[in-house]
């Protein structure tokens, strides 16, 4: 809005400028604020489901009747707590570089099982006809007083991508007993596998 006022015989030209409401700061400064806050959260979102880890998980049975210093394998099926990444997963055509960054091996039953019965174990992971294995964690120094809780030597240079599509995935254990065991022992292999976002394919 503009007035004219007179002062010292010369009309100077003057704007007046109308107040700002709270409904045109919000339209001009809040808004876009919450828009720009939403993206990211999105985006961070997105990125933390494809950079987090998650855990697949298998029950192995260690045989009383293994013989001392040979190696034995034990075979199960392996769990995915997050659905989200197996062959009818949400998240399973957008990730890329699946591989595994933590392997454990724990007692189950009986809960105080002493790992160190066993002298060396191998976890090998493969399709569920056990097409495609690959080595994926091992420790071959395991010490007499292990206890029921070992950390296992990860290959991390192994990609995943299409093994965790697999409707269904193997895991092989293979195993040489240091000490017999009175019954047979179930142990529970937990592997952590990492994935990242895929590229967008730039034909489309």
């Amino acid at each position: 809005m503009y007035f004219f006022r007179y002062n010292s015989g010369i009309f100077i030209f003057t704007s007046v400028h109308e107040p700002v409401t709270m409904p045109v700061l919000l339209r001009r400064y809040l808004m876009p604020l919450v828009v720009l806050s939403v993206m990211i959260g999105g985006c961070a979102m997105y990125q933390s489901i494809v950079k987090s880890s998650f855990p697949y998980t298998s029950t192995l049975t260690i045989s009383a009747a293994a013989p001392t210093g040979a190696e034995t394998s034990a075979i199960n099926t392996a769990t995915s707590f997050d659905q989200n990444f197996s062959k009818n997963g949400k998240m399973a055509d957008k990730i890329t570089l699946v591989r595994v960054i933590s392997a454990k091996l724990m007692s189950v039953e009986p809960t105080d099982y002493n790992i160190g019965n066993l002298s060396s174990v191998k976890i090998y992971l493969s399709k569920g006809n056990g097409d495609d294995e690959m080595l994926v964690a091992q420790r071959e120094d395991i010490s007499p007083n292990a206890g029921n809780n070992i950390t296992l030597d990860i290959d991390n240079s192994k990609m995943l991508d299409e093994l965790v599509r697999e409707p269904s995935i193997r895991v092989r254990m293979t195993y040489k007993v240091r000490q017999s065991y009175r019954i047979d022992a179930n142990v529970h292999v937990v592997l952590g596998l990492a994935a990242y976002p895929k590229p967008a394919d730039k034909d489309k």
